[in-house]
């Protein structure tokens, strides 16, 4: 036996969190149950188990911002809570984005991303386009200087940010207009 290696009887076992825990989930508007380990995280569950790989996996310490979801219309990270947290929630990745709408056409930020060319090699872009709709749910952005401040928790390595800055000005100018 490796004396390095601890042996407890049967009886005597130490507790612990059970393997597998089911787990209801909204997801773009479809209902979800997953069998998942309790301390799964809600991007390792919708990128590992859900196939929703459109939200990335960037730092994995809430740093970056390329794995901002929507949680009831407010934007958080997906990497800093568990699943098992966002039951009775609704939950909307970039690929549930053009469904909000409701039209089935592209968000009009989606188009305004395209439209003043807001990303070179894309990575960030669904977390960005995310934080953007939760920072027009907010409704707190009032000017440039309002935007880049409440999108700085999204990194772009690229350094798109005068695009970014550019299509949600144009998005906000749309709805006040």
């Amino acid at each position: 036996m490796n004396p390095a290696v601890e042996s407890y009887p049967l009886d005597k076992r130490p507790p612990s969190l059970p393997p597998i825990h089911s787990v209801k989930l909204t997801v773009n508007g479809k209902d979800t149950e997953l069998q998942i380990s309790p301390w799964t995280t809600l991007l390792d569950a919708l990128r590992e188990y859900m196939d929703l790989t459109g939200t990335k996996k960037g730092c994995d310490h809430g740093q970056c911002g390329a794995c901002t979801v929507l949680v009831n219309g407010k934007r958080i990270n997906s990497c800093l809570t568990l699943a098992i947290m966002q039951e009775d929630t609704e939950i909307t990745t970039i690929e549930g984005v053009a469904q909000l709408d409701g039209t089935g056409y592209l968000h009009p930020l989606q188009q305004a991303f395209i439209e003043r060319d807001a990303f070179q090699c894309g990575y960030c872009t669904p977390g960005q386009i995310c934080s953007a709709v939760g920072l027009i749910n907010e409704g707190n952005a009032k000017s440039t200087a309002d935007i880049r401040e409440l999108m700085s928790g999204n990194i772009c390595r690229c350094g798109a940010y005068t695009n970014i800055v550019d299509a949600i000005e144009d998005v906000l100018n749309q709805k006040t207009a």
